[in-house]
């Protein structure tokens, strides 16, 4: 077998067969197909695609090209959760605990934030102590003492997707659906939990700008976690702007500690009682979504969601105290206060223009080896259809850098529109996508 027959079979739109599919991937691992090969590879199918049997049969070559977790030692039904990556979206910090306290056990695997998305673990460590690389043995004995533990990928997991990815942002091939499917859920697979629920975003400030490419993407991934026995259900969201209102990790961090105590912005909330509430159904736990929400709401409610979160802080050698007394977080040395002109409404908030100026601040990274500064970022007052008056802040924007604030300001300042007349908020959640088929909202 030869990877230059397999590169031409693809160009001409030819379906692989599982053990060129196979044959190929190995070559990645082992790294004896050398990456001008690899790269035509990947763009012949950015071309021509993958039919679903191939998806299957590339993830699962993925999968199986490093370590597979094995969970079992975790009572009960382990459920994950994944975003597909957006601008202020704090949602893992606010529905994991959220769903642990009401009895779903959460062994969560995250990554770290690349370009404008933040990612999980930038956000976790802002938190003074806390610990995101773990053994597998104490990742499982905090699972299963209090229900719930986030920790980083391990290394052995899944490289063969760690070098095509690098491949693929470079070569202009990174949106494709059969490789951002196989990507994601061959990391899901090999995480080893029972269930996931996809949080699809799509607009703006999301990857996938177009619905129908969303509904696309969100198929293919549903029928490969169902073909690999994994209950799958995923949401397609809105990220026209940004869900939440913080764009920054310590600052993110204060948000979903706020919205734990029942003071999150309505559009993050929906957003994760939505989630959360298919995470519950898919454990077991609820039967249907007005059930899930009533416990939801009762966590919230009640406090379990953050207690759990302390839990969690603490059994990882964070100190829970700075999820109550914030100024324990990394906090920016300079704040700037944007303020309305004039009596206005925000007519829109471009939300990957916003996150780019919150990574330019040095709050997210443009290269994988970038230094995160968790203190920075920007903080919104108002959201898309909000009446703004005249001297009244907009956003507050936190940095260390008066240079860099003085470059961003001007950005931020162009991404905020408003207008005289009120306009519609955008749309929160479009569909949500299951094996039985697709529900439009």
């Amino acid at each position: 077998m030869r990877v230059v027959d397999i590169i031409k079979k693809k160009r001409d739109g030819i379906a692989l067969t599982d053990d060129e599919i196979n044959f190929f991937m190995k070559g990645c691992s082992s790294e004896d197909i050398p990456d001008y090969q690899i790269a035509a590879l990947l763009m012949a199918i950015y071309f021509r695609g993958m039919n679903d049997r191939e998806v299957a049969s590339f993830t699962a070559s993925m999968v199986h090209s490093g370590k597979v977790v094995d969970l079992s030692g975790i009572k009960g039904v382990k459920v994950d959760k994944h975003s597909t990556g957006g601008v202020a979206d704090t949602t893992t910090l606010i529905v994991c605990p959220l769903v642990a306290s009401c009895g779903v056990r959460v062994a969560k695997m995250s990554g770290r934030g690349l370009g404008h998305t933040g990612g999980t673990l930038d956000k976790l460590e802002a938190i003074p102590g806390m610990r995101v690389y773990l053994s597998l043995e104490e990742f499982v004995g905090i699972v299963n003492a209090i229900g719930i533990s986030i920790i980083g990928q391990t290394e052995d997991l899944v490289p063969a997707d760690k070098k095509l990815y690098a491949l693929r942002d470079v070569t202009a091939t990174v949106d494709s659906i059969p490789l951002i499917a196989s990507s994601v859920m061959s990391k899901k697979i090999a995480g080893g939990s029972d269930a996931i629920v996809l949080d699809v975003k799509v607009g703006e400030g999301a990857f996938i700008k177009d619905l129908n490419d969303a509904l696309a993407l969100a198929k293919v991934m549903v029928g490969i976690g169902e073909s690999f026995g994994k209950r799958t259900i995923a949401v397609i969201t809105d990220m026209n702007q940004p869900l939440g209102r913080a764009i920054g990790n310590s600052l993110e961090v204060i948000e979903a500690c706020e919205a734990l105590k029942g003071h999150g912005s309505k559009e993050l909330m929906e957003v994760c009682l939505t989630l959360g509430s298919y995470m519950l159904i898919l454990s077991g736990i609820a039967r249907s979504s007005g059930e899930a929400r009533e416990m939801l709401q009762d966590a919230l409610v009640t406090g379990k969601g953050m207690e759990k979160l302390k839990e969690m802080v603490k059994a990882q050698g964070g100190n829970a105290n700075a999820l109550e007394d914030y100024s324990l977080l990394p906090r920016a040395r300079i704040k700037y206060e944007l303020k309305a002109q004039e009596d206005c409404y925000v007519s829109k908030l471009e939300a990957e223009k916003i996150g780019m100026c919150a990574m330019m601040l040095g709050a997210g990274r443009s290269k994988k080896d970038d230094k995160i500064d968790h203190s920075v970022g920007i903080v919104l007052y108002k959201k898309v259809g909000d009446h703004v008056c005249e001297g009244e802040i907009i956003a507050t924007i936190h940095g260390n850098d008066e240079g860099l604030l003085e470059d961003v300001l001007p950005e931020v300042k162009d991404a905020i529109k408003t207008s005289k007349q009120k306009v519609p908020s955008s749309k929160l959640i479009y569909a949500v996508v299951k094996d039985e088929g697709v529900e439009l909202l």
